[in-house]
Order: structure tokens, then sequence, then C-alpha cells
């Protein structure tokens, strides 16, 4: 039985602004530990994740499976650093939805797939310091 790490985040900014720092890729690197991105932000395309993790390079990858404008991305995720070989069931789904929060932005991040309960809130803690790193870049003056 897999299990879904989570984390969310009030951001004060509009929906168009945090989705515009979710789809740009220097935006991106900003916030997700250097990483480049590369994609042409359609259902079905290939997502590709370039960076260095500990100070060994690596490629990430996945396919964006939904993508709403302002609303929510969905891809899926493959990391050769997880250890598990490169086969669909080693693959995780990674969504992102932004929701209306008074004057701000709610983010919410979810992995599915986690191996066990630890596996995921290690996942989560990792996602709440995304979220805590694109608050500071998209909350800047």
């Amino acid at each position: 039985m897999s299990t879904t790490a989570r984390a969310d985040i009030r951001i004060d900014a509009s929906r168009e602004r945090l989705w515009q720092a979710l789809t740009d890729p220097d935006t991106i690197s900003r916030f997700l530990f250097g990483s480049r991105v590369e994609t042409d932000w359609r259902p079905g395309s290939p997502i590709v994740y370039h960076g260095e993790w500990e100070g060994k390079p690596y490629e990430d990858k996945g396919v964006i499976l939904e993508i709403e404008p302002e609303d929510r991305l969905v891809t899926s995720y493959y990391s050769p650093l997880s250890g598990k070989p490169d086969v669909p069931d080693s693959y995780q789904t990674v969504s992102y939805l932004l929701t209306d929060d008074g004057a701000a932005t709610r983010v919410t991040i979810t992995q599915d797939g986690c191996a066990d309960e630890a596996d995921a809130e290690r996942m989560a803690a990792n996602w709440g310091a995304v979220l805590e790193s694109l608050k500071s870049v998209v909350e800047e003056r």
C-alpha cells in the first residue's frame, strides 16, 4: 500500500503570479534546489529536472498528466536517486493545486507512491521546504 505526502502553504500572491512562478524555468530554479526544468507545458509532454544534489548531478523525469493554468499541475515523477528501476511502477504522481485563500493563494503539493509513513513524512518535509522557498521568491518586493 502506498502513502501520500502532502504539504501546503498560504502565499500572499495571486494565482496568476504563482502559476507564472511554477511554470517559469528561471523562477523554478530559484525555489526548487537549483533544478533546471525542461518541458513545453502540454499534457503528455515530458518534463525533465536537471540539477545537483549533495554534490552529484541528477536528471529526474516524468510526464505532464494534467495542466490547468492557475489551477493545477499534475505530473508523473521518477528519480534515479530513488534506487528504483525506471519502470512504470517506480513513477509517482506529483500534484500542485492552487486555491483562493482570502486575498492570498493556498498552494498544496501532494506526492503519491511513498513507500511508508516515514517516507511520506520525509517527502512532506522536503515539499514544505520547497513551498517556504517558493513563498520567499514570490513574496519578494
